[in-house]
């Protein structure tokens, strides 16, 4: 084959491969909106530890408290230890801006952590959600936990 001829066949090939038609993609899926967790941490109450919590995914919030053991219990500790009755008081509101609401309860602690759940909101982008968990019980005082989250959408 001469070099015009060559030519010329590569030229009717590449102009059969730039008409055939190509299949179309499907658009990706959005991915899901992420969920972010954010725990604050109070002192230890007789032998308890709690957390105020919160759950934002885009501008959704959960806001929840949690009870759990603060650590092994000391030597000579009945075990299990008696199942306990407690006061829960969940709170939270939009910093410089108006509540989310506030539930009180009551919770049977005994090995296994509590989770309390009790107020879920639509948020502000932008904003910050303040959260205050405590625990009333066998022990004198309280000493809330509490958590500030942003809200990023």
């Amino acid at each position: 084959m001469n070099r015009i001829a060559r030519i010329a066949a590569g030229a009717v090939g590449a102009a059969a491969l730039l008409s055939a038609p190509v299949p179309a993609f499907a658009a990706a899926p959005a991915p899901a909106a992420t969920t972010v967790t954010t725990c604050g941490y109070s002192s230890l109450q007789a032998g308890l530890a709690t957390y105020a919590c919160a759950d934002v995914t885009g501008d959704s919030v959960a806001i929840y408290g949690k009870i759990g053991l603060a650590g092994p219990p000391s030597p000579g500790t009945p075990w299990p230890p008696a199942p306990k009755e407690l006061v829960t008081h969940l709170s939270a509101n939009v910093a410089g801006g108006a509540s989310l609401g506030a539930v009180n309860g009551r919770t049977v602690f005994q090995v296994s952590t509590v989770r309390v759940d009790g107020i879920s909101a639509t948020v502000s982008c932008g904003s910050t959600v303040h959260v205050s968990f405590d625990v009333e019980g066998f022990w004198s005082g309280q000493v809330p936990a509490t958590v500030d989250v942003p809200v990023v959408c």
